[in-house]
């Protein structure tokens, strides 16, 4: 089993694809990375040797990557919501970030339908 920064990769995968399970790389920055560490793409993660792992590990520590990229993004969202600007004040109401409409659609973001004022206070009505 390879384990490149506390991510277990699949192990019939391809390793330039198993290496996107990391969180902060990509196909573009896979691809790199295997490129300086003179593997080849079209190796499956079970076949990689103990010593690819480590080749892999040693370009991976180049990159900010898992908890230290989470952490980053956080720190760019809080940044932008102290400042007031247009997109962290959207941030903060939960709104789509970067210019989607929302008269429709946006369901992802802005959460389940919520059902309000005669609707809710409707009342079943039983026959006597």
């Amino acid at each position: 089993m390879a384990r490149i920064s506390g991510t277990n990769l699949p192990l019939n995968k391809r390793v330039e694809y198993g290496l996107t399970y990391v969180f902060g790389i990509g196909l573009v920055t896979s691809r790199d990375i295997l490129n300086k560490a003179k593997i080849s793409l079209n190796t499956r993660v079970k076949n990689l040797t103990d010593g690819d792992v480590v080749a892999i590990q040693k370009e991976v520590n180049n990159y900010v990557v898992e908890g230290d990229r989470r952490k980053e993004i956080m720190l760019n969202i809080k940044r932008l919501q102290e400042i007031n600007s247009y997109r962290g004040w959207r941030h903060r109401k939960g709104l789509p970030v970067r210019g989607q409409r929302t008269s429709t659609n946006a369901r992802t973001r802005k959460g389940p339908k919520k059902v309000g004022g005669a609707i809710a206070l409707k009342r079943k009505v039983t026959k006597k």
